[in-house]
């Protein structure tokens, strides 16, 4: 039997719900494009807490699957559609307050993480943390799955500046987590469990970020190896001096990738890219940088660009940044995040370059190099049945090899759908046990986000 829309639509603004599925289509999948998609029976654009509400508890009441989404951008299929459920979008919620003396700012999860960065900059304040993505990643997204960056190995991840927050439970229950406290440890530790929860637990309508004052202007090192082992070497040797403000890695296949997308002057001959940030006051940033390039070239570095100009430094990192969309370019693409603790960093990328090898797929590397989370892209053709046979096998081998070396399945984008298979040997059968019980307490209907994670 249909759940009665009418009852939802009635209990919303007009123009809330989407049914015409010209409209709907476009809401189905993220950008991982998750081809076990859904047909939505509606797609709820919630502008505040109480769309939320009511949608919840309408669903809540005829058990009608939920899933939250924000902007789309998520690369493990978290936010895809399924059959006759709602995909509740928070796009639409899109206030700010920044409070320059408490150094927080209260926000709602539809703003985009650089207009985040942008207003608070107003103030003279920084919102540290930075996906790839940051112009087109939403800062609820990020919360939900607890998303990382370029700038992380140095500044932390979302979870390190979200205080509080307002949850819609899955009965329509609002909650307030926290508050504009830097330090506040009465009750258990809520708002941490709901930050990376995958939107399982709860639909996140409010954030309270803590903000930190503008770092200095930063100095960017660039050193290029003929190895891609003498450039995991060089991390190891850098990381156990000092701590990057960024330290990032491209491999030879995301070199060329970008090089043919947007014309950088990257050197195409290279095996690996090293790019190395230091944000330290006054001359500390040199100096830094300048260890850095010694361990660069101690490591084997054929050549090493150091530059304290903002705008040059900025534009290496852009390239880093495009990565992703320069890739795709040249086929379909299977996105990793997997990590392991630095000791292990060049064993992983041995170890991916021998998985492509013998999969004969190519896999491009792209590293949040200082935190071990690296980002194995696996580039295929889908309409080729057996290249894409091959590519998934690949996408398993290389999520096999973290597991082998102490590593996890995903640092930063979330177990979402694509990923869920390598969950249990990762967490083991007591924290897989666990998180259901945690799950079912909170949503024992099973509405929320269902397919996702477990």
């Amino acid at each position: 039997m249909t759940p009665p829309l009418d009852a939802l639509i009635a209990a919303l603004p007009d123009g809330t719900v989407l049914t015409d599925r010209d409209l709907t289509a476009s809401y189905r999948q993220d950008w991982a494009r998750d081809p076990s998609a859904g047909w939505p029976l509606a797609v709820v654009r919630a502008t505040r807490t109480e769309d939320v509400q009511a949608t919840l508890r309408w669903a809540s009441r005829y058990r009608v699957p939920v899933v939250p989404r924000g902007a789309g951008s998520g690369l493990s299929g978290g936010a895809t559609a399924v059959d006759g459920g709602i995909v509740l979008t928070l796009e639409r919620m899109r206030e700010i307050a920044v409070d320059p003396v408490s150094r927080v700012a209260v926000v709602q999860p539809g703003l985009l993480n650089v207009e985040v960065k942008r207003a608070v900059a107003e103030h003279g304040l920084c919102y540290p943390p930075d996906p790839s993505s940051f112009e087109l990643c939403s800062i609820g997204g990020n919360a939900a799955t607890n998303a990382g960056g370029l700038c992380c190995v140095k500044y932390g991840v979302t979870t390190d500046y979200v205080l509080g927050m307002q949850v819609v439970l899955a009965d329509g229950t609002a909650l307030r987590l926290g508050g504009p406290r830097l330090k506040d440890v009465a009750g258990f530790s809520l708002t941490k469990l709901f930050v990376g929860s995958e939107g399982l637990l709860g639909v996140i309508t409010e954030l309270t970020l803590r903000l930190v004052p503008t770092p200095p202007p930063a100095c960017t090192l660039v050193a290029v190896f003929a190895s891609i082992d003498d450039a995991a070497d060089a991390v190891l040797a850098i990381t156990s001096q000092l701590r990057p403000a960024m330290l990032e890695l491209m491999d030879h296949t995301s070199i060329n990738a970008v090089e043919d997308f947007a014309s950088m002057g990257l050197d195409r001959q290279a095996e690996a890219m090293l790019i190395a940030r230091s944000d330290a006051p006054g001359s500390a940033a040199a100096e830094e940088v300048a260890l850095m390039e010694q361990a660069c070239r101690e490591a084997g570095a054929t050549e090493a660009f150091c530059t304290d100009d903002p705008d040059e430094g900025e534009a290496f990192a852009a390239a880093r940044r495009a990565a992703f969309p320069a890739l795709e370019r040249l086929g379909s693409l299977r996105l990793e995040d997997v990590g392991v603790a630095l000791p292990q960093l060049p064993a992983l990328v041995r170890g991916i370059e021998q998985i492509a090898r013998k999969h004969e797929t190519t896999i491009a590397v792209v590293a949040h190099a200082g935190d071990g989370n690296t980002h194995p892209i696996v580039v295929h053709d889908a309409a080729d049945p057996d290249a894409s046979e091959r590519a998934h096998a690949a996408f398993g081998a290389v999520m096999e090899l973290a597991l082998s070396l102490g590593g996890t399945i995903t640092g930063e984008h979330g177990v979402g759908r694509l990923k869920k298979a390598w969950l249990p040997a990762y967490l083991g059968a007591d924290v897989m046990e666990l998180t259901r019980r945690i799950k079912d307490a909170l949503d024992p209907d099973g509405i929320l986000n269902p397919g996702a994670v477990l």
